[in-house]
């Protein structure tokens, strides 16, 4: 790992190498993965703490423990969709899970991850990785709700990570999972609060599945969506 190129955030303290290497070590024991795709994401860590002095990507507070917080937290959702090539990533930010999830399937032939991200910087910074990972992917510079029915493409699984409450995810996760996806929505310690808000618009069979990354951190699975109330939009707010 190249950890020379790390550049924290202005005020914020830095991690010793011998701490970076050791997180690293830690999530990819937790979350294996070939030579190649550590190569891969080394260079996407490499790249997120560059634009991180100029663009917040992450939040300050967690990056020492960038690895097992966020590549390993995103790796793991590799396990619960095995047979996925093509992937559609909410909201997806600083690259996770999304560029992750690219970075681990760039040797998968017909694989692609649809990055979609509505803030210019950050769809740059996206646009970015993948060229230096050479992952595949697109990036769409647009609101979940304007692209999540636009893209023709047939769509394996769509994924979210700290973007919106679980029954707006679940309104904009619609289209495709009707179209046959699996829905992956990584969720912290709240989530019994929100599955219990998201039933109020939504009638859903969720599997719920420990974070191995701890925290209290929850994974709901879904492959079936169906709207209980014709009167609640699709991002689960009142018409």
């Amino acid at each position: 790992m190249n950890a020379t190129t790390h550049r924290p955030e202005p005020g914020a303290k830095t991690p010793s190498q011998q701490d970076l290497a050791a997180d690293r070590a830690a999530a990819l024991a937790l979350t294996p993965v070939s030579r190649e795709t550590e190569a891969r994401l080394d260079r996407f860590v490499d790249l997120l703490w560059t634009w991180q002095a100029k663009t917040n990507l992450v939040s300050l507070s967690t990056l020492p423990k960038l690895w097992s917080r966020h590549v390993s937290d995103s790796l793991q959702l590799l396990d619960l969709a095995p047979a996925a090539k093509v992937w559609m990533d909410l909201g997806s930010g600083g690259g996770f899970p999304g560029m992750v999830l690219a970075c681990a399937l760039a040797d998968r032939p017909g694989a692609s991850v649809h990055l979609v991200e509505r803030n210019g910087k950050k769809a740059a910074f996206l646009r970015e990785a993948l060229r230096v990972t050479a992952a595949p992917g697109v990036v769409h510079l647009a609101g979940i709700e304007d692209i999540v029915d636009r893209v023709v493409e047939p769509i394996d699984c769509v994924t979210a990570r700290a973007v919106a409450p679980l029954h707006q995810l679940i309104g904009f996760a619609e289209p495709v999972v009707k179209k046959g996806a699996k829905a992956l929505f990584l969720k912290g310690q709240d989530v019994e609060v929100e599955l219990t808000e998201a039933t109020k618009y939504w009638n859903i069979k969720p599997l719920l599945h420990p974070s191995r990354t701890g925290g209290h951190g929850w994974i709901v699975e879904l492959d079936w969506i169906e709207r209980c109330n014709p009167s609640k939009s699709a991002d689960g707010s009142t018409l």
